[in-house]
């Protein structure tokens, strides 16, 4: 019966302390400082930092291969990023380039083809290319593949994760495009 009462007890403590109304800085910015598991995420780049930024890593693995996308700072509001979009065991394609805001989003420039660029945004954690891109973005890929409308969800806020992201080169090699 003893063993009841203090289990109970401990449980209304715990219960009590959900109703703790928050600080007004914490409830501003949605952050519970007092809870570790909270800010370890935080830090680790598991929750999702308040700052707008797509800073991180986005991927999906499907039937024809996977794509992925990292992007990383490269100075005051601008972002470096490569991405890869697999459809099959021999078609593929893979491009660099920088990012900077626009509005609610993000505009893409792609490296090496002048004038290939797209506005990007992220909605529900998925990074969202445009579902067509200018002609001149057509040399990015080969044959008739495209990035038109890809679509990446976000596996990680990390920078540290987006330096460490693997993507095969035009020539099959492993490279760490993000990486310092």
């Amino acid at each position: 019966m003893h063993r009841t009462s203090a289990a109970l007890a401990l449980a209304a403590l715990l219960l009590g302390g959900c109703d703790r109304p928050a600080a007004p800085g914490e409830r501003a910015k949605g952050i519970d400082a007092s809870n570790p598991l909270e800010v370890a995420a935080r830090q680790r780049g598991v929750v999702r930092p308040e700052a707008a930024s797509p800073v991180g890593v986005f991927e999906r693995s499907h039937d024809l291969g996977r794509d992925a996308m990292c992007v990383v700072p490269d100075g005051a509001g601008r972002w470096r990023f490569a991405v890869t979009a697999a459809y099959g065991a021999s078609l593929s394609c893979a491009a660099s380039g920088t990012m900077v805001r626009e509005g609610d989003g993000w505009r893409m420039r792609f490296a090496g083809v002048e004038g290939c660029e797209a506005f990007v945004h992220e909605e529900e954690d998925e990074l969202r290319l445009p579902g067509s891109l200018p002609p001149q973005c057509a040399r990015l890929c080969p044959d008739r593949a495209s990035l038109s409308g890809l679509r990446l969800p976000r596996a990680s806020w990390s920078a540290g994760d987006a330096g460490d992201l693997r993507i095969a080169d035009r020539h099959g090699n492993m490279q760490r495009p993000c990486g310092g």
